[in-house]
């Protein structure tokens, strides 16, 4: 149920975005890496571990670098790190123990990351996002 969920989140968002052309702005989904980059963080604090807080703000940050890059460069950069964040979202609770992450979250996570990647993908394949920034 987490994986159609975030299909269908990510699906919803993404085509609400497209319709009322939030994502004709540059940085839609580099905003959209930014949030799910943070939640990570919010759980840590959630779960009250300080070390889980430090551990995720260090990947927090590498991601929040790649959301630069992607803004400040070229938006394949964005798509590369939400596939790379569902990629993480699979090995999260190996890699770092989060006592404050919902059961669920790591399947929703990495469906809607994916989803959001390969949509964002194809608007910049069929040119209706900008990859290059100006």
């Amino acid at each position: 149920m987490e994986y159609l969920a975030g299909i269908l989140i990510a699906l919803f968002v993404s085509l609400f975005a497209t319709l009322v052309g939030f994502d004709k702005e540059r940085s839609f989904y580099p905003t959209v890496l930014v949030v799910i980059a943070s939640y990570y963080g919010l759980f840590a604090v959630m779960g009250g571990s300080v070390q889980a807080v430090l551990c995720e703000s260090v990947v927090m940050a590498v991601f929040l670098s790649a959301t630069v890059l992607g803004f400040k460069r070229n938006l394949w950069f964005v798509v590369a790190a939400l596939v790379t964040h569902g990629i993480f979202d699979f090995f999260h609770g190996h890699l770092i123990s989060n006592p404050g992450v919902p059961i669920w979250w790591p399947m929703f996570c990495l469906t809607y990351d994916v989803v959001a990647a390969l949509y964002l993908a194809y608007l910049l394949r069929h040119s209706k996002v900008i990859a290059n920034a100006r």
